[in-house]
């Protein structure tokens, strides 16, 4: 599967964008589908993630209550609303996608990726 990100870019503390990640092929509905980040200078984190069906979704503690994770199957998309949006959310975010990840919460565990797009919050 083939995953490109948008919606990314600047804003000011206390904002929001929405992501957007378009996978091609078929059986989107078969894979696990996440997001991940990488603030600069730091490590890959998870974000979140949700089920196949869109049914379940868990999040990292630091983005509770400020981010939703959500699919459209149909459409092949799923989405990462942000809100509330604080400069340590400033990270390259990517988009990615497994069919039986053995630990959803581990980036090793995810097969395709994105390229990227780039959120930077300002104070």
């Amino acid at each position: 599967v083939h995953l490109v990100e948008s919606g990314g870019g600047s804003v000011q503390a206390g904002g929001s964008l929405k992501l957007s990640c378009q996978a091609s092929g078929r059986a989107f509905s078969g894979y696990v589908m996440g997001w991940f980040r990488q603030p600069p200078g730091k490590e890959r984190e998870l974000v979140a993630y949700i089920s196949y069906r869109g049914d379940t979704a868990n999040y990292v503690d630091s983005v509770k209550g400020r981010f939703t994770i959500s699919r459209d199957n149909a459409a092949n998309t799923v989405f990462l609303q942000m809100n509330s949006l604080k400069p340590e959310d400033t990270a390259l975010y990517y988009c990615v996608a497994d069919t039986l990840p053995r630990d959803a919460r581990r980036a090793s565990d995810y097969h395709y990726w994105g390229q990227g797009t780039q959120v930077t919050v300002s104070s």
